[in-house]
């Protein structure tokens, strides 16, 4: 069955790009709603809904926008512990342009949705089972989806940076491993692309306490890594993030190779694009009790944010 929240959730931080302070509040929502960003801040057609389709262009992050030309931006975070928590029905209210970015990771987002409870709807919940694969490619990046019976992500990354270097990692998303193995996965960027970033008026809320800061062989970041991969793992859970943005849970394996936000958005294009690649599936209780979040508990909550 489809879920929603107990209760309204509110989060208060800062915006990672403006550095503004934002306040947010996840709300339930019926049954079939989706996933829809309200601008409170805003008069008028003030709604946007957090579909594939609705993605506009951003820098280092991603960013949704209605065709009256209102947007929220940087919204993987909370899009990837909704998703990873299996709820796919919220309406998301906040005050600003943008979702604020916490730890740099979805830790806080999932402790609290697994804290306030889920409510389950009756109505099933309806998958996008991948048919056949899609793939697309930018220079060396490329993104592909393929038939798989539950959802699993496989990604690869190589820095010159020593502190990351080359990573892989593939993992089934099947019953809450998003948020025991990548939730608490925080961004990661290098000391000087922040430098740049600040001077371009970019990135004002980035912090080396909401982000993984490398300088070489060095990580600046107070506490260093959560993870010897972690930033793999954050690569993942932007993925699981912007893979929502299909509307539903995916049935299909997705492989990111140097993927980033608008490389996997292109790749969902692409697959809506052919009706022969996809179709919508009610799910049984055998595929829902595969899917990302079935059988979640607050003890699965990592124990640093515990």
């Amino acid at each position: 069955m489809q879920t929603t929240l107990n209760k309204p959730i509110t989060f208060d931080g800062v915006g990672l790009h403006s550095g503004e302070p934002v306040r947010m509040v996840v709300k339930p929502a019926p049954a079939d709603s989706g996933i829809w960003f309200v601008r409170s801040d805003l008069e008028g057609d003030n709604r946007v809904h957090a579909q594939f389709d609705t993605t506009s262009q951003a820098k280092l992050c991603t960013r949704i926008e209605n065709a009256a030309g209102v947007s929220v931006s940087t919204i993987e975070h909370i899009m990837a512990a909704l998703a990873g928590c299996g709820v796919q029905n919220a309406l998301i209210d906040l005050n600003g342009p943008e979702v604020p970015v916490l730890d740099g990771s979805s830790a806080e987002y999932v402790t609290a949705i697994l804290t306030a409870g889920r409510k389950s709807l009756d109505v099933p919940i309806r998958a996008l089972r991948i048919l056949k694969p899609v793939e697309v490619s930018e220079g060396e990046a490329i993104a592909r989806l393929e038939p798989a019976e539950t959802l699993y992500i496989d990604f690869h990354i190589r820095f010159k940076d020593a502190a990351i270097g080359q990573q892989d990692k593939t993992l089934s998303m099947a019953n809450g491993a998003f948020v025991r193995e990548l939730c608490d996965s925080r961004t990661f960027c290098r000391q000087a692309d922040v430098d740049a970033m600040h001077a371009a008026g970019l990135a004002l809320g980035g912090t080396i306490n909401n982000a993984v800061v490398i300088d070489g062989d060095d990580v600046l970041t107070p506490g260093g890594l959560r993870h010897h991969d972690e930033a793999v793992r954050h690569k993942m859970l932007d993925a699981l993030g912007d893979l929502a943005l299909a509307g539903g849970p995916i049935l299909g394996r997705y492989t990111g190779i140097r993927a980033g936000h608008a490389l996997t958005n292109k790749l969902l294009r692409a697959v809506f694009a052919d009706k022969s690649a996809w179709e919508w599936v009610d799910c049984s209780a055998t595929v829902a009790s595969r899917l990302p979040g079935a059988g979640l508990r607050v003890s699965d909550i990592p124990a640093l944010v515990q």
